[in-house]
């Protein structure tokens, strides 16, 4: 019996997809895509059945699966970015085990990261910020509230938060609990797509910027004192290129 491959498709930029993911996705017999978010460059010479998965619910989605395997096609259930994060493969790797079949991931470029390139940044800057957390505020899908953004900003390490330009004065009240108001922000629209913006802010004027350029989906919002090194040098150094710090491959 085939095996259900998860591949993650990268943010946007059909050449951020992994070598495997593309092979994969070359061989597949069926693939499940993830609607507008997977870019249709990655799906023009494939041989492939295709199903666009924002038509489905959880159900529908796995009976094309269990069909397809059943019929010993290679099925490639597509997801944006890295299914790890907000790729919701959790339920349905779930029902592939209550039907004994088997599924491999693969992983792939996070939109996080993308962004994070496209800023031309490193996120965890020595003696600023060695702390990344990935979440995203309370909407139609519940957050535990330990996790809420006002309990997270109190670390003021360096966050990324998905799906939450829709509910950008929320956004910006709870991280006015834990960062300071001018506490650099960053908001990346559709990154590594054609349409890619980026606009940079203080943290007091975040609501208003996402509304005075008619932000309300596929964006990113990064907030942290790390956001300082992409516009200025920040002088800081971490210890393994310093010529005074020994370690096993430089005494």
């Amino acid at each position: 019996m085939n095996k259900v491959s998860f591949v993650g498709a990268g943010p946007g930029d059909p050449e951020l997809i992994t070598v495997k993911g593309l092979r994969l996705l070359k061989d597949a017999d069926l693939i499940i895509y993830a609607g507008s978010l997977i870019n249709p460059e990655l799906l023009k010479d494939t041989k492939a059945e295709l199903y666009d998965s924002s038509k489905l619910h959880l159900e529908e989605t796995v009976e094309i699966i269990k069909s397809a395997v059943a019929q010993g096609k290679k099925v490639v259930r597509l997801h944006s970015g890295d299914p790890s994060i907000y790729g919701a493969i959790s339920e349905q790797i779930e029902r592939l085990r209550e039907l004994g079949i088997e599924y491999e991931i693969v992983p792939g470029v996070s939109s996080a990261f993308a962004g994070a390139a496209f800023l031309g940044q490193e996120l965890t800057i020595p003696e600023v910020s060695q702390t990344v957390i990935f979440t995203r505020v309370k909407g139609r899908t519940p957050v535990p509230e330990a996790e809420s953004l006002s309990s997270l900003a109190r670390h003021r390490a360096t966050m990324v938060i998905f799906l939450s330009a829709s509910l950008a004065e929320e956004v910006q009240a709870q991280l006015l609990e834990g960062y300071p108001a001018d506490t650099p922000v960053a908001v990346v629209e559709r990154v590594t797509w054609p349409q890619q913006r980026v606009f940079r802010c203080r943290l007091l004027e975040l609501s208003q910027t996402i509304k005075a350029h008619g932000i309300t989906k596929t964006a990113l919002i990064y907030v942290g004192d790390a956001l300082k090194a992409g516009l200025a040098q920040t002088y800081k150094r971490s210890k393994l290129y310093d010529r005074s710090f020994s370690h096993g491959h430089r005494p």
